[in-house]
């Protein structure tokens, strides 16, 4: 009897390398290519630098010119909060902007995971009118565990009136909706190659025409003196790459919310011990968060890992740790932040993934 072949639908954490994102660094590589060089080599791999910007700028809606390569997520985060001293969050994002500012001010979510409008409001009357030009609301697009999308035309309206600057991460919501940075008004915006297709290591942060920005780095001033540092010409390149192939993937994860919504109700027939995480809040449409009472985060992804099927017990970032998820306890979901799973699929799942995914839960 064949062996069925390995599902993976842990795309949250990182995407499958697309075959366009391969091509373009093979192709890419073996040259002497430092952009910075004025000889040939390094016009050739200035050229390839800059064609990526402006695929990244077209799949996100802005300007070339506004966008600053980096090593990742992680890093684009941390440069677009450097330049203040007071930071503004919510309890349920990435631990590199939890981290970036351990003494910031935390917004509470409600139990869907959406950040407390009310909250902002009220911390914000709340400020010094000394302390506005040093401070930045950031909170993330689209929460890389339980896929909810948080209100941000709301939240950057609130910070907007108040003259306080503003950030998201957009790490997930990348590749999966239509982005226009001009219209939704954002001051900083972080993005990451991996999560749509393109090689680790490699991110973004989009800069709004005007806003300041403190390099972290001291060195060749690069990126027009706002990331210094030899560009990544092979990751940059993938990047590129990867951006152009999901300008056509809005569609498909449009279809995926409809594969995720016949699992889960599927599952809750089947299992009505489970629990949905943000079900009631607007979602990515590839993102399920549930947990069966009884059952440890690990133990359901180490079952599901030896049937064939790779899920999470959370962010990658701290999924090897055996604390509860910050994000889930946030929402208040008390022990079954500890019994949660993350399912995620990306531009390569296909409906069959979450129909096998069903099958294999309801026997566990």
């Amino acid at each position: 009897m064949p062996v069925a072949e390995p599902i993976y639908l842990d795309n949250n954490a990182t995407a499958p390398l697309r075959a366009e994102a391969v091509a373009a660094i093979h192709q890419a590589m073996g040259p002497p290519a430092n952009p910075s060089s004025v000889h040939g080599f390094g016009r050739r791999a200035r050229l390839l630098v800059e064609n990526a910007r402006q695929s990244l700028g077209l799949l996100i809606g802005c300007r070339a010119q506004d966008v600053v390569f980096t090593s990742g997520g992680t890093e684009a985060n941390n440069l677009a909060l450097s330049s203040f001293s007071h930071v503004i969050t919510s309890a349920i994002e990435h631990d590199s902007v939890l981290r970036a500012a351990p003494q910031a001010s935390l917004l509470p979510v409600t139990n869907d995971g959406l950040v407390d409008l009310a909250a902002l409001k009220q911390m914000v009357v709340a400020l010094p009118a000394d302390q506005r030009d040093k401070t930045i609301v950031s909170v993330m697009a689209a929460n890389n565990e339980t896929g909810v999308i948080q209100p941000l035309a709301g939240i950057i309206e609130v910070a907007r009136n108040a003259g306080l600057a503003t950030h998201s991460d957009m790490v997930q919501l990348l590749g999966k909706t239509h982005l226009d940075m001009p219209t939704l008004g954002l001051d900083f915006a972080s993005f990451s190659a991996h999560k749509i297709g393109g090689p680790t290591g490699v991110g973004a942060l989009a800069v709004r025409p005007g806003m300041r920005l403190t390099s972290l780095l001291r060195g060749g001033g690069q990126e027009q003196g706002r990331r210094s540092g030899t560009e990544n010409v092979l990751g940059i390149t993938g990047f590129g790459a990867a951006a152009n192939a999901a300008l056509s993937d809005v569609a498909h994860f449009c279809d995926m919310a409809g594969w995720r919504d016949a699992f889960e109700a599927e599952i809750g027939a089947l299992r009505p011990d489970v629990a949905l995480f943000g079900a009631a809040a607007p979602r990515l449409g590839n993102t399920s968060c549930l947990a069966f009472g009884g059952k440890s985060s690990e133990t359901l992804v180490m079952a599901l890992d030896i049937a064939g099927v790779a899920v999470s017990a959370g962010s990658a970032c701290s999924s090897g740790k055996l604390t509860a998820s910050h994000v889930l306890t946030a929402m208040g979901a008390g022990e079954k932040a500890a019994q949660a799973i993350r399912i995620s699929g990306g531009w390569q799942t296909r409906k069959e993934d979450f129909e096998r995914l069903a099958q294999v839960l309801a026997g566990l």
